[in-house]
């Protein structure tokens, strides 16, 4: 472990760097709770880069808890659309509405009571601490769990139960009493550009003399990755009088939106679309279909919310 001497001066160097270098994000200029509870939602296994439209729109239509409660599900849906992972929309929904009705609309700094919220797991309330409360907490994502273990040249799992424990160890000790905040985005920000996934900017790291990694490229060791499953999903298109037909989604996977209904059988493929969910590779195969019972008819230029993939090939089968 590093001294409390060297925790400091690791601080001074981490801190000072991010004050000149970090990145003007969006919601690292607010201290509004809700702010950085949506950021957080819309953080989940998204990249930066994508979340920032969607952020800047969801909240200028949503620019509070109270707003965002009294809103429908079907309104929620729409924004995110192209977002993906919807469930965090439904889930950030439905923790709006409980903060509204159990916390008088206002965003808890407690991350017990914030783990109590649909949505937020240990992460996303430690992040929200931090952020939102400067509460000293330590913060684990990709990106610090990454720093922590090559500072601390830990070269075994980072997943699984020892590894964990480590990592969430070796992070406590090198968080300050006070400063949550600029703590925790130091730290994201230095694993997010310098102390990046494969080979590392070691010569431009600000706290490179307290890094103890030898082979900083060859951590954090991860689990082998799961096979992908590849699936076939046969899908229609109905169009009639101007107007395009879809169904809603039965679920799970994209519960809530409008999709290309099912193909009852197979027929002559119109288009093929392929797309990946996660670790699914799937080969959209669309045939035309008449309209039946059960489908619901839309306006091309005023479709429901819908996932990206039927989106995308609805929009190519018009054209």
């Amino acid at each position: 472990m590093i001294s409390k001497q060297n925790i400091r001066e690791f601080h001074r160097s981490l801190h000072g760097w991010f004050r000149k270098k970090g990145r003007g994000l969006p919601w690292r200029r607010t201290r509004d709770p809700y702010a950085v509870l949506v950021s957080e939602f819309m953080l989940q296994q998204t990249t930066v880069a994508a979340v920032i439209p969607f952020y800047e729109r969801w909240m200028k239509r949503f620019p509070d808890i109270v707003s965002l409660a009294c809103s429908d599900e079907e309104q929620v849906l729409k924004l995110w659309e192209g977002l993906g992972y919807y469930s965090r929309a439904r889930n950030l929904l439905r923790a709006a509405r409980e903060i509204a009705a159990r916390h008088g609309g206002t965003v808890p700094g407690d991350p017990d009571l914030l783990r109590g919220l649909p949505g937020i797991g240990s992460y996303t309330a430690s992040a929200i601490a931090a952020f939102a409360f400067d509460h000293p907490v330590a913060v684990l994502d990709a990106n610090i769990i990454r720093v922590v273990a090559r500072v601390f040249d830990f070269r075994k799992l980072v997943a699984d139960a020892k590894g964990k424990r480590f990592i969430e160890r070796s992070a406590r000790s090198l968080l300050p009493e006070k400063g949550g905040r600029l703590h925790s985005s130091a730290l994201m920000e230095l694993g997010a550009t310098v102390c990046k996934s494969g080979n590392p900017d070691c010569l431009s790291c600000p706290v490179r003399r307290f890094c103890q990694a030898v082979a900083p490229e060859k951590i954090p060791l991860k689990a082998r990755r799961k096979a992908m499953i590849h699936e076939r999903d046969l899908r229609v298109f109905a169009c009639a009088k101007g107007q395009v037909y879809l169904a809603p989604s039965n679920g799970p996977r994209w519960k809530g939106l409008w999709v290309l209904p099912p193909a009852p059988r197979e027929g002559k493929i119109l288009l093929e679309f392929p797309h990946i969910v996660t670790r699914h590779r799937i080969r959209m195969e669309i045939s035309r279909a008449r309209p039946r019972a059960g489908w619901k008819s839309f306006d091309p230029a005023h479709l429901p919310p819908m996932p990206t993939p039927h989106r995308r090939a609805l929009e190519l089968l018009l054209a």
